[in-house]
């Protein structure tokens, strides 16, 4: 198989036209993500997720334009030249490489799988052959159809992406930096908002994949620059930082895509405390990363030791993996599950090996989101939330910060003196056993955003419910008090607290003084 990528000339004008023309073709014929689940139908479109390609041939078995776009692009199968002609400029995609030519078949050079973008957007990503496909054991085998070492390969739209795409904020701003872009599907998400987008990665392959993903999807060009970390940028700041780094906390640094190359969970913490210096004043720092448990360790103090100072901090643990747990998906992310027992035996050991030395008895992932702020006193929230949220959620991160900086701003005089209003969709939801009087315990939940849910008493309730706005905190507290015989003085001296919960978590949201 050959090892080239498509050799389309991305500052030349006439291959520019040629790239349209291929743009145009796709669009026409529906290769879009909503045309591929109407032709596959939602099995096996699933299925092809799970890396399951047989229900996806036998959806694309006729000969209509956007079937043979999905085997193609997304199926890696021949097919004949006549066929392909009928589906899109055939002699456009030999000319820049995007097919190539065996006898009477044509086949694709690069998997290129359609992609909705949050506006309603078609786009494109462009990835290494099987890499988007991929899936347990799926390396081994994109590595032979790519005909690369898959040290280098670049992949293609998984779920971290997908997440950090979710829980960034999309404000429109000057200047964007996406670190380690890969594919270039950050980059691709802030062309829509930036005015200028920087990619950087290790792997030079992944910049020239990164600019076809841009050009096929119709974005403008990014600066791409080959680098690791913060090298390629020099002194440069930036209005947010977007990062789906190399996380994977590994013995050695085998595959680029996904292993850090420095010890334990070092690269991470690097790149945490290195952004401040290239953010502007309020700019955005927002990465995946994985951290270790270390025994005898609190995992909140060492990830509150990476923040660097001046900004604030939310970070989200979402979920935690024993070290055997962890081993084994990333060996099996590698294929080595199918490689010989006594292979996979040592490379198992290994890692442990590793973990051992480093006293680590786990692995957190999640999410970090740094704000510079500038505040003497940084707000730097550090919670473990497993539980399913509602994307996207970089409004809701937006919502975090601010609501820091009332509540740093904002004494409890103040606070009472402050109107709220219900955050919406906040559900209540009593508990205790059938037939009783009076519930155990009550609970506001969220169905947006993060999807909270808090347990209040029966006075954190009834203000709950009642804050549209209209009456400060102090006057709504006085009116409780009188309901349920208490003391309005004492009410309003305990209080505070639980106001301070509920807008902290974001079920009350400020809406002015009194």
């Amino acid at each position: 198989m050959s090892t080239h990528l498509p050799t389309a000339d991305l500052r030349d004008p006439d291959s520019a036209a040629r790239t349209a023309r291929l743009r145009d073709a796709l669009r026409a014929a529906a290769f879009t993500a909503d045309g591929l689940l109407e032709l596959l139908g939602a099995p096996a479109y699933a299925a092809l997720a799970r890396s399951e390609t047989v229900p996806a041939l036998r959806a694309t078995r006729g000969d209509g334009p956007l079937a043979t776009l999905a085997r193609l692009f997304l199926l890696q199968r021949p097919v004949s030249y006549g066929r392909a002609d009928a589906a899109l400029p055939v002699a456009d995609c030999l000319t820049d490489g995007w097919l190539v030519r065996d006898g009477d078949e044509v086949r694709a050079s690069v998997d290129v799988r359609p992609y909705g973008g949050p506006e309603g957007q078609d786009w494109w990503i462009v990835s290494d052959l099987g890499c988007a496909v991929g899936g347990a054991g799926g390396i081994r085998a994109a590595e032979e159809a790519a005909g690369v070492d898959r040290a280098q390969l670049v992949l293609g739209v998984g779920g971290a992406s997908t997440t950090l795409a979710g829980i960034t904020v999309r404000t429109p701003v000057a200047k964007v930096l996406d670190l380690g872009t890969g594919s270039g599907i950050q980059a691709l998400h802030a062309s829509a908002y930036a005015t200028d987008v920087t990619a950087t990665d290790l792997n030079p392959r992944a910049l020239r994949i990164a600019g076809l993903t841009l050009a096929l999807s119709g974005a403008p060009a990014a600066d791409l620059r080959e680098g690791s970390l913060f090298e390629p940028v020099g002194g440069e700041t930036y209005d947010l930082i977007v990062s789906n780094p190399p996380f994977v906390i590994s013995p050695g640094a085998r595959l680029t895509y996904r292993d850090g190359g420095m010890g334990g969970d070092d690269l991470c913490r690097t790149l945490v405390q290195q952004a401040a210096a290239h953010l502007n004043d309020g700019g955005y720092c927002q990465l995946l990363a994985n951290w270790q448990h270390v025994e005898g360790e609190d995992w909140r103090d060492r990830l509150r030791s990476w923040v660097p100072r001046g900004c604030d901090a939310w970070i989200v643990q979402r979920e935690v993996q024993d070290v055997t747990q962890y081993a084994e998906l990333w060996l099996r992310d590698a294929g080595d599950h199918r490689t010989g027992p006594e292979e996979y035996a040592a490379r198992y050991e290994a890692w442990l090996e590793e973990f051992e030395a480093r006293k680590t008895k786990a692995v957190g992932f999640g999410w970090i989101t740094l704000r510079k702020s500038g505040a003497e006193d940084p707000s730097i929230t550090i919670e473990e939330w497993p539980h399913p949220v509602e994307q996207p959620l970089g409004t809701a991160v937006v919502g975090h910060f601010e609501r820091q900086d009332y509540l740093r701003a904002t004494d409890d005089a103040a606070l009472l003196a402050g109107h709220f209003r219900l955050a919406d969709e906040v559900v209540q939801e009593q508990v205790g056993l059938p037939g009783a009087e009076d519930p155990e315990h009550v609970v506001l939940r969220q169905n947006r955003g993060m999807r909270r849910a808090t347990k209040v008493d029966t006075v954190g309730a009834g203000f709950a419910g009642v804050c549209d706005g209209s009456l400060p905190a102090g006057r709504i507290l006085d009116a409780i008090a009188q309901l349920v015989g208490e003391d309005p003085v004492l009410l309003r001296d305990r209080t505070p607290e639980a106001i301070r919960t509920l807008v902290e978590q974001g079920f009350l949201e400020p809406v002015g003084k009194g």
